[in-house]
């Protein structure tokens, strides 16, 4: 969370696998196409530093952590005062390596 208040693409990547995917249903609004999700590291960053440049005013409140085996959700709300869900499974290094996000 504090990544990504501070703005700081290169430690919110730093979280991330590689291979990662991510899904949401933000990214094809962001990038103007039909996408709902992106693969690898390259694309995860091409489409947060276009997300991040257009949302000046930018900021998560967490709310939840909801823990698994393998895997966490992040409850929080947005500076949309959007509610969003947001999981993340990890790989035996500890790196995400898929995540999907939901929002109310």
């Amino acid at each position: 969370m504090k990544a990504w208040n501070d703005r700081n693409i290169d430690d919110i990547l730093s979280h991330y696998a590689e291979d990662v995917v991510f899904h949401s249903p933000r990214i094809a609004l962001v990038m103007g196409t039909d996408q709902t999700s992106v693969e690898g590291k390259p694309a995860l960053r091409a489409y947060w530093s276009k997300a991040l440049a257009s949302a000046t005013e930018l900021y998560f409140d967490l709310d939840t952590v909801l823990v698994g085996s393998d895997a966490l959700t992040l409850l929080y709300t947005n500076h949309r005062d959007q509610s969003v869900a947001e999981t993340f499974v990890f790989n035996a290094d500890g790196e995400v390596t898929r995540a999907v996000a939901a929002y109310a």
